[in-house]
C-alpha cells in the first residue's frame, strides 16, 4: 500500500474513533450529571454530605423569668452544660442535656433536637432565633424548635435553596422575638467535610444575664465562626460583645462536626 492511499484509510478510522470518543465522553458527561433523588444543586464531583446531623438544643435558666441561657455544643471549660450534637447514621429525637451546675438547671420543655436529613439539598440553613425580656433583661437563642413549646420555633433545615432571613416564631409574650440578634447562616454542604459549630456565651454582670450566639446576627459584635470547610477548628472564633455583654471562654467551644 502506497503511503497516500495508507493516509486515506487512517484519516477516516481516527476521525471515527475521534467521534466516537466524543459521544462516550458527552454521554459519561451527562450520565454523571444526572439528577438524584435529594441530591438536586450537588456539584458534580463534589463529596457528598450523608447521614444526620442531630443538632440538640439545651436550655438552663436560674429562675423561670430570669437568666436563661442555651448550649448547642459542649462548652471547653464545663461539661455540666453538655449536648448531644453529633453526626450520626440514625435520627435522634431526644435532647441529650447536662445536669446544670446547681444554680442554673435544665429547662427541658425549651430542650429540643433536630436530625437534619443532610442528603436531602445543597444547603444546611442555620438559622438562630433571639427571645428577649425587658423586664428583667433575659434572652436566649434557639437554633431548634423546642420540643415542648413550638412559640419559639426556627426555620433551620437542610434544602437547596439559600435563605438569608431567620423564621422565628413569635415568643410567648414575655420573651419576645429580638431581631438584632436573630440571623440565618446558609451553609454549602459541597464546600468542605466538615461543619464547624462556633458556639459563643456571653454574660452581662450589670444585668445579670447570659446570651448564646451561634450564628451571625446583625449585631456583628456577637459574631461567631461558624463555617463549612475541610479544617478542624479547634477554637471559637467569637465577637467582643457590647461592653456590658461580654464573652465567658468557659462556656463557648466550638465542634467539629463530620459531614459523612
Amino acid at each position: 500500500m502506497t503511503r497516500w492511499t495508507a493516509m486515506r484509510v487512517w484519516r477516516p478510522a481516527l476521525a471515527l474513533a475521534v467521534g466516537v470518543g466524543t459521544f462516550l465522553g458527552t454521554a459519561g458527561a451527562a450520565g454523571t450529571a444526572a439528577a438524584v433523588p435529594g441530591q438536586q444543586g450537588r456539584q458534580v464531583g463534589a463529596a457528598a454530605a450523608s447521614g444526620y446531623l442531630n443538632l440538640h438544643q439545651c436550655a438552663y435558666y436560674a429562675s423561670s423569668l430570669d437568666d436563661h441561657f442555651n448550649t448547642f455544643v459542649t462548652p471547653s471549660g464545663d461539661g455540666r452544660y453538655s449536648t448531644g450534637t453529633k453526626h450520626s447514621a440514625t435520627a435522634d429525637t431526644t435532647a441529650a442535656c447536662g445536669a446544670g451546675n446547681g444554680n442554673h438547671v435544665p429547662v427541658p420543655i425549651l430542650h429540643g433536637v433536630k436530625a437534619l436529613d443532610l442528603g436531602t439539598g445543597r444547603y444546611l440553613n442555620l438559622q438562630q432565633c433571639d427571645y428577649y425580656r425587658s423586664a428583667t433583661t433575659d434572652r436566649f437563642t434557639t437554633l431548634v424548635t423546642p420540643s415542648g413549646d413550638g412559640r419559639y420555633s426556627t426555620g433551620t433545615k437542610v434544602s437547596d435553596t439559600k435563605e438569608t432571613s431567620p423564621t422565628c416564631g413569635p415568643g410567648n409574650g414575655n420573651h419576645v422575638p429580638n431581631p438584632g440578634l436573630s440571623g440565618s447562616l446558609p451553609l454549602d454542604l459541597t464546600a468542605g467535610s466538615r461543619l464547624n459549630l462556633h458556639q459563643c456565651v456571653y454574660y452581662s454582670e450589670r444585668l445579670k444575664s447570659h446570651m448564646t450566639s451561634v450564628v451571625p446576627a446583625p449585631d456583628n459584635r456577637y459574631t461567631t465562626g461558624t463555617n463549612i470547610s475541610n479544617t478542624v477548628d479547634t477554637r471559637p472564633v467569637c465577637g467582643a460583645g457590647n461592653g456590658d455583654y461580654v464573652l465567658i471562654p468557659l462556656l463557648s467551644a466550638v465542634k467539629s462536626v463530620p459531614l459523612s
